[in-house]
């Protein structure tokens, strides 16, 4: 196929457009699998869907706060933050708005060798799942949980020393890691399919 043909339609354009952008996302995808790429990333203005058949943490904490969109918009968030992460069969969706388009991260599909996160936190707007916590305190002040990163003087905020979910299905902002070490990963193009 000529690409002047792909150039004639507003979805063959598209299509090229994201070559680059997918090739540059695979090449940080091989170094952030070997664990060598330090991840800080936000789909800025867009939600996105995270699920994983299971999550085992250490050091966590959650209050309430606020993502900026592009355009400077507030959008009010629940921050987690997890120490130290495992994820089992991990799923990342986004859709491209107004077209039959979207891209997709698969991992962590052997669960003796699951995705592993250092300092991960998450920007969400929607949470679900079945979840055990360990030493769980709530309603300490956020400026005084036990994770590195704090909320602020004066809010509402539960931490506690683990955190496991089964059944995870969360709708996102925002997720940075110090390191995000994706086994087996897959990364592809779709229809505008999600993980749920």
């Amino acid at each position: 196929m000529k690409i002047s043909s792909l150039t004639r339609t507003r979805r063959g354009r598209a299509l090229l457009a994201t070559v680059p952008t997918v090739a540059l996302i695979g090449a940080l995808s091989v170094g952030v699998a070997q664990g060598s790429v330090p991840v800080s990333m936000a789909v800025s203005g867009q939600q996105f869907k995270i699920s994983a058949d299971k999550l085992d943490g250490t050091g966590f904490s959650q209050y309430a706060g606020v993502a900026k969109d592009a355009k400077g918009a507030k959008h009010p968030v629940a921050i987690a933050n997890i120490k130290d992460a495992t994820l089992d069969n991990l799923c990342q969706s986004v859709k491209v708005p107004g077209m039959p388009l979207g891209l997709m991260i698969s991992a962590g599909t052997d669960p003796k060798n699951p995705v592993e996160a250092t300092d991960l936190q998450i920007g969400m707007s929607d949470l679900r799942g079945t979840a055990t916590f360990g030493e769980i305190r709530i309603g300490v002040d956020a400026s005084t949980v036990t994770t590195k990163a704090k909320g602020s003087k004066g809010d509402f905020a539960m931490d506690s020393d683990s955190i496991r979910i089964d059944g995870l299905q969360q709708v996102s902002m925002s997720t940075s890691a110090a390191v995000f070490k994706l086994a087996d990963l897959h990364l592809r193009l779709t229809d505008g399919k999600e993980c749920f």
